[in-house]
């Protein structure tokens, strides 16, 4: 079993607050999680799979059911699919608000998950599990992290096409029955091209005018794909930096499929040869890279790339809080980066610190303040 770095924040949350939500796309190791944090518990938890139907008829009067066990920590898992039970629990928390009551997992957020904000505000703290990141992983499988991805399954995979299989089985899953089974009623064919369009359009600035035209669709509904495709934790919509500069400023978001490994069986792509050879090898790092580094910062470190039309740019900008100095990242697939004339112009426009990650062995000086940081080094970011 792979230990998991959220693991100690998780315990944490328990000790603190009446109710936990872990958030994370399906498949990516919550519940294997929650079953190891509540075996370590100092009482036995009960666990509820809210799409099994026997753990479904237990709840037929849930407060009756729960509060029998007011006394153990309750896991609802797949909690979204029972969007009912929110009010229940607030009305159960706000009797007894003893820390570690219940823990919810759920593949979607809670804005997509209707009632959730609204019924626990104030009661709940959310935690969200990434995939597998470099850390957990280790180092020495980095090639191969970057190309199978970070869901459990298919990263530990026997082979290769094994790992392959899983994804592409993992994607028809999603389009057929999880979609579904959030109560959303959208056609599972159109959804998935638009999901593969989005993957050849990783790590570009969002047009939503260019997708609408090659699926015969509205820019709202395109919109809406994207929104979905973020609150369940597949895409990330990386916002651009804003600021009273004076500049022209890029407004559009740029889009990234979160896991490479769903972004290379969306690509077609099983080895690193193919990787490698592909157009999208540069993106698909850049991508991978992000995930790594916000899985590895502070929750409170807020990320956002910059661009000007006069061509400043920096892949990555996570925004400190107090008065720290942004840090301003660029990210290149190469041994000897050197940094754009737009990575220096950006820096000075944000005053900020500059990191170039790359896929070098050891972290280097290039000049200007700037460091050269091997992404298994990423963990130093915290110190900078």
């Amino acid at each position: 079993m792979i230990n998991r770095s959220l693991k100690p924040c998780l315990q944490e949350a328990l000790q603190s607050f009446p109710v936990v939500g872990l958030l994370g796309a399906r498949q990516v190791g919550k519940t294997t999680l929650a079953k190891q944090v509540a075996r370590e518990a100092s009482s036995e938890a009960i666990v509820l799979d809210l799409e099994r139907p026997s753990d479904l008829a237990k709840l037929r009067d849930p407060e009756l059911y729960l509060e029998q066990h007011q006394d153990r920590l309750v896991i609802l898992d797949e909690i979204q699919r029972q969007p009912g039970l929110f009010p229940v629990l607030r009305a159960l928390v706000d009797a007894d608000r003893r820390p570690g009551r219940f823990l919810l997992l759920g593949s979607a957020s809670p804005e997509l998950t209707q009632g959730a904000s609204e019924s626990l505000a104030g009661r709940i703290q959310y935690l969200e599990l990434a995939p597998l990141t470099l850390a957990e992983a280790g180092p020495e499988h980095s090639l191969e992290l970057w190309l199978r991805g970070g869901f459990p399954t298919a990263f530990l995979a026997p082979s290769r096409p094994a790992s392959r299989a899983w994804r592409e089985a993992f994607i028809r899953t999603y389009l057929e029955r999880d979609i579904p089974g959030l109560g959303l009623r959208l056609p599972a064919t159109q959804l998935g091209r638009f999901w593969e369009m989005v993957a050849h359009c990783h790590g570009q600035l969002w047009n939503g005018s260019d997708l609408a035209n090659s699926l015969g669709a509205t820019g709202p509904t395109m919109r809406r794909y994207l929104d979905l495709l973020q609150d369940t934790f597949m895409v990330r919509q990386l916002q651009p930096w804003h600021g009273n500069l004076g500049k022209r400023l890029v407004k559009r978001p740029k889009v990234y499929l979160r896991d490479s490994g769903l972004l290379h069986t969306l690509l077609g792509l099983e080895t690193l040869e193919d990787l490698f050879g592909h157009p999208s090898v540069g993106a698909s790092w850049e991508g991978f890279v992000i995930e790594q580094v916000l899985a590895s910062v502070p929750s409170t470190w807020k990320p956002h790339f910059y661009r000007t039309s006069a061509g400043a740019e920096l892949d990555l900008v996570l925004l400190r809080p107090g008065n720290a100095r942004p840090l301003g990242i660029e990210i290149k697939l190469t041994k000897a980066p050197v940094p754009s004339r737009g990575f220096w112009s950006a820096l000075r426009d944000l005053d900020a610190q500059g990191v170039v990650i790359c896929s070098c062995s050891e972290s280097f000086p290039l000049g200007g303040g700037v460091t050269a940081l091997p992404l298994q080094e990423i963990s130093k970011l915290v110190r900078l």
